[in-house]
């Protein structure tokens, strides 16, 4: 992806890896089982989303797709497979190997949805997972606009408790249409590079919003079935989340 510092990769015969960043050297999982652990507890804390999916917390079963549009798709079966989300052109990272898309139909008004995902200084209102978020550039959400935002990562036998602070750079947008955002996710001994892209689209009675996100790393990239698995399970929790909080507000409008 244009504008990452590749992460060095060795996996192949399970030395540590190194990951950089500004010139710092964090340290790199020494054993399959410490690296397998650190990358669980580590992606549950985003999908960078939550991580985002960075990318989030553990999900509920998420029910099939087919007839009830509310509902994310079924973790079992590849959402749309052969395609992917593009915003003004631009999709998610094609060689990446850890991969997820989903959607849900959302009952409430575009305008609000769409107000929801980009007031990003005000997602720890409506997101559990997320501490803090801050935008590091002023007035209307656009290309161009970058923020920042970090989400906790418990302890867990192998490392103690952390964070992860994620920076994410709007490189497409189209308002009440797409967003598309890159950057990296940064924690001790990970990093991530995400790119997360999400669709709106006004139906009958609300609105389907499609999301799909790609992480590129040497440690999801180790164990890519696990990285997929959780990358999933916090995409479902954000549309669930987003869902829950526009709702809400439908049928409990502010005064």
């Amino acid at each position: 992806m244009s504008g990452f510092r590749s992460t060095d990769h060795r996996s192949t015969d399970h030395r540590s890896t190194g990951i950089r960043r500004a010139g710092l050297r964090a340290t790199g999982f020494r054993r399959t089982g410490a690296r397998g652990a650190g990358v669980r507890a580590a992606l549950f804390a985003v999908p960078l989303t939550l991580a985002l999916g960075l990318l989030g917390t553990a999900a509920v079963p998420a029910g099939a797709a087919g007839p009830h549009p509310s509902r994310t798709t079924h973790p079992s079966h590849p959402s749309h497979p052969g395609t992917s989300l593009t915003c003004r052109g631009k999709g998610v990272d094609p060689d990446a190997r850890v991969r997820h898309r989903t959607e849900t139909v959302i009952h409430a008004p575009l305008r609000r949805i769409w107000k929801l995902q980009t007031d990003v200084e005000h997602w720890p209102s409506w997101q559990a997972p997320v501490e803090t978020a801050k935008r590091l550039d002023h007035g209307p959400f656009r290309k161009g606009s970058a923020f920042r935002w970090t989400t906790p990562i418990p302890p867990n036998p192998s490392t103690p408790a952390t964070g992860l602070e994620i920076t994410s750079t709007v490189q497409q947008l189209k308002r009440h249409s797409c967003l598309r955002w890159t950057g990296p996710a940064i924690g001790e001994g990970l990093r991530i590079d995400g790119v997360h892209v999400w669709n709106f689209t006004e139906v009958k009675g609300g609105v389907r919003v499609s999301t799909e996100e790609t992480h590129a790393g040497a440690q999801v990239e180790a164990d890519v079935p696990t990285a997929t698995k959780i990358l999933r399970e916090g995409l479902e929790a954000w549309l669930r989340n987003l869902k829950s909080a526009a709702e809400a507000r439908v049928h409990h409008p502010q005064h």
